[in-house]
């Protein structure tokens, strides 16, 4: 649909002025002008009446192609997004003539009322002020973009197939194709199991396993949050080599990458949008901080990227380093947490791209000293480097075997051991839930290691259901209603359930995998057999 815009006989001299007084000094065009005096109008907020705002349409007439330009599908969508109204709209023209006048005569009016004001002084505190309305929004949860990435992550597009464990009766191999999205709706694992159940040699099976069937094209990384004992470490050595896992005992070690890498440094939208997200998982994590301490460490991170150059990134040091001269070096909260992580040196200072951490395997531990705020933010940091990254990348393909089977293609493996003290902090809820949805497109698997079912449970969010491969080990609170819901079993399937979790034993679990009997126990695969 052609749009053809006439303005009113007013405007038909204004739009001169406006672009003698605007383009004198930037060379800007009519055309553009107009637009500007478009964008201008519906950036106020205020939504004209085609009965008593639209005028005459004797003046400057612009068609098409030369009002809106490369960008016009823009331009639409910006006011039938302002009227709630479809592109096929038969009074879109109208709208746009309509704000098109009102832009022309705000701008007249603006200039009319302050005559040193300059088109550079105009375009300047527009610009401003979008930049301000961009960091004043609600970070999302979701990723941001970053058109800059230059991480890159292969996929294992082959079939995905795990022995998870025996039957009891029979000793026969039990074993599921975790990719087929015939069978399964995303690769995604949920274990549940008291302490001493078995669930962490099963665990470090599946990983041993999954790395093996790819040939090393899936990495992982193993994360404890509550961290690994000294006495634990030997006898994890084996699980090492067999995967060539490198241990990293944070903070002995740093986590292998700058967390805030994530953040384009090139498209200035983008940055702000990063950087905004970086502020909001700090203040999350922290107490007893407001807007006074978000808006400083917001100007302290722009600051850090800002002394940098030729695509550099800053560290957490040096927007502490900024901080600090934000802040005139007064303590607080916000501070001693931003002390801890660059004092502790958490994070590496820089993410190497060419030899990204992603691409290798790792086991890292959280020490059990740290504050619990640093604990959070250095493993929330670390979650969103993870999401964000993998988001930036293209979907990873799904495409048909041999056997005509659906397969998924895999690019990693992300594990997360003594979840329930992330699903017990509402905010690490929300974004752990997001990152589950939206990062199986990617390739990712997501494995949910924890105690107790009703931990994966709660209020406001079912981990087990965002899992499609769901185990139940050995555990104390065997509600049948809780069991049933965490497995997605029927009633009847619940019955047998009941039956058979009375007689569980250690390395033996109900499992909601298709392949197998729902309600039976199996023995399940261990890594030190």
């Amino acid at each position: 649909m052609q749009i053809n815009i006439k303005t009113s006989e007013a405007n038909r001299q204004r739009v001169t002025d406006l672009t003698n007084r605007i383009g004198g000094s930037t060379r800007i065009a009519e055309n553009v002008v107009a637009r500007i005096a478009l964008t201008y109008s519906l950036s106020k907020g205020n939504r004209l009446s085609l009965d008593t705002d639209l005028q005459d349409s004797k003046g400057k007439e612009y068609p098409d192609q030369i009002l809106l330009g490369k960008y016009r599908s823009l331009y639409i969508a910006l006011v039938c997004q302002h009227y709630l109204i479809p592109n096929t709209d038969g009074n879109l023209a109208k709208y746009i003539k309509m704000h098109l006048d009102d832009g022309l005569e705000m701008m007249d009016k603006l200039f009319l009322q302050n005559k040193t004001y300059t088109g550079l002084d105009f375009l300047f505190d527009e610009v401003e002020r979008g930049i301000e309305a961009l960091e004043d929004a609600d970070v999302p949860l979701t990723s941001v973009s970053n058109n800059n990435q230059l991480v890159r992550k292969g996929y294992y597009s082959g079939r995905l197939g795990i022995n998870v464990g025996f039957d009891i009766e029979t000793g026969e191999q039990l074993t599921a194709i975790l990719n087929d999205i015939n069978l399964h709706a995303n690769a995604h694992i949920a274990v549940a199991g008291e302490s001493g159940s078995g669930k962490t040699q099963f665990a470090l099976s599946l990983l041993q396993q999954i790395v093996a069937a790819s040939n090393g094209s899936i990495n992982f990384i193993y994360f404890d949050f509550k961290g690994m004992q000294p006495g634990d470490l030997p006898r994890r050595q084996a699980f090492f080599d067999a995967t060539r896992a490198t241990y990293l005992d944070v903070p002995q070690a740093p986590f292998p990458f700058n967390p805030l890498s994530f953040i384009d440094n090139v498209n200035n939208k983008n940055k702000i949008q990063g950087i905004n997200k970086f502020v909001d998982i700090v203040m999350k994590y922290a107490a007893r901080m407001g807007p006074v301490q978000q808006q400083q460490l917001k100007e302290a991170t722009r600051a850090a990227f800002d002394s940098k150059r030729n695509g550099e990134y800053p560290s957490l040091a040096d927007v502490n380093e900024q901080l600090r001269e934000v802040t005139g070096g007064r303590p607080g909260t916000l501070t001693q947490i931003m002390d801890s992580l660059s004092e502790l040196d958490m994070f590496a200072q820089a993410t190497d791209a060419k030899n990204s951490f992603l691409n290798q395997n790792y086991y890292i531990s959280l020490g059990s000293g740290l504050d619990d705020a640093v604990r959070f933010t250095s493993t929330f940091l670390m979650i969103n480097y993870i999401h964000n990254t993998f988001m930036n990348m293209p979907d990873a393909p799904v495409e048909a075997d041999e056997f005509g089977n659906m397969l998924q293609a895999i690019r990693y493996v992300f594990l997360i051991d003594e979840a329930h003290n992330i699903f017990k902090e509402p905010k690490s809820r929300a974004i752990l839930d997001t990152m589950l949805r939206e990062i199986r497109s990617k390739g990712v698997m997501v494995v949910l290691v924890s105690q107790q079912i009703d931990e994966f449970i709660q209020s406001d969010i079912d981990f087990s259901a965002n899992c499609a491969n769901v185990f139940l080990l050995n555990i104390k609170n065997r509600n049948l209603k809780m069991m049933t819901r965490f497995l997605g079993y029927s009633e009847k399937e619940g019955l047998l359930l009941a039956r058979n979790m009375e007689k569980i034993n250690t390395g033996q679990a109900a499992t909601s995998l298709k392949e197998f009997k729902r309600g039976e126990l199996i023995k399940l695969e261990r890594f030190n057999k």
